[in-house]
């Protein structure tokens, strides 16, 4: 599928701010095989002082700015032409979660895509019990990793609900789990924790999705949003499998991904501090649209 994205995310500042540093993670990954980028820019308003594009641990396009001039209002636009690939069907060769313990020791790479990086606990998801009973219960007598992942995926589902009002983004796993309620980065980190706590290394992915209207209504603008779902390793032939828990389904060609990592602090779209005073507003409007 060829699609276009367009994003803007807008930060208003009831006060002029100033010195201001920022670390964005915003345009969509190269990955072989999987998605090219066509075309792609990132624009910043007001021009900052500095800017520097790179790449971090994990492959992820990251660009470093500086403000050094006050300014009352930032607006930072991606526009991208992406091609994205559906995932093909295969059969179910993951391993057991017991022998997945022994693939996981015997992988001998400290490479960024290694499982060792996924499985201990990271800075937003720590070991809970609750989650680990949890998730012991609901892949019980699952035979293979594979099974056990899309078990969870679909649990989460359907015990929790989808709320945008329920969580910010600073809101615990453990608390977004205990209510049952969140939105795709709570879904997302909680079946990371779960699936961590019965030995299955995974990661957080954030990107963007393609989606549908309701039949006989036109497409709304600025309808589409970030979004985040989660990658499970599932042994050495399957190797990494990425399924979306907050609508029930495995990744495919309406999932574009931006970037990669343990949970949502490797790679939070915005972060950065400033000198400022007063309020703060923000508004992101995003645009992805099929074009053949």
């Amino acid at each position: 599928m060829l699609y276009e994205v367009r994003m803007t995310t807008t930060y208003e500042y009831g006060r002029p701010a100033a010195n201001g540093r920022h670390l964005l993670r915003l345009m969509p990954a190269e990955i072989p095989g999987s998605q090219r980028m066509i075309a792609g820019s990132l624009d910043i308003s007001p021009r900052p002082q500095e800017r520097h594009d790179q790449v971090d641990f994990f492959g992820n396009r990251m660009t470093g700015l500086v403000f050094a001039q006050a300014h009352d209002e930032i607006a930072f636009t991606v526009r991208a032409r992406m091609e994205r690939w559906a995932v093909a069907d295969q059969l179910d060769i993951s391993p057991s979660l017991a022998i997945l313990r022994s693939e996981i020791e015997a992988f001998r790479s400290l490479a960024p895509q290694s499982p060792h990086h996924f499985l201990g606990p990271s800075p937003r998801i720590a070991p809970d019990s609750a989650v680990s009973d949890y998730a012991l219960a609901v892949t019980r007598g699952c035979n293979s990793v594979l099974d056990a992942v899309a078990a969870i995926n679909q649990a989460l589902h359907s015990d929790m609900r989808y709320d945008p009002e329920a969580t910010t983004v600073e809101t615990t796993m453990a608390d977004a789990f205990a209510a049952r309620h969140g939105v795709c980065q709570d879904f997302s980190h909680i079946m990371i924790a779960c699936l961590r706590e019965i030995g299955v290394p995974a990661g957080y992915v954030s990107g963007f999705l393609r989606t549908e209207p309701p039949q006989g209504q036109p497409r709304l603008e600025g309808a589409d949003a970030m979004h985040a779902w989660v990658a499970a390793w599932c042994g050495t032939q399957t190797g990494w499998v990425e399924f979306d828990p907050t609508n029930a389904i495995r990744v495919s060609s309406d999932h574009i991904v931006v970037a990669r990592g343990r949970d949502y602090s490797d790679v939070a779209p915005v972060k950065g501090v400033l000198w400022t005073a007063g309020s703060q507003t923000t508004k992101q409007v995003v645009d992805v649209i099929p074009l053949g």
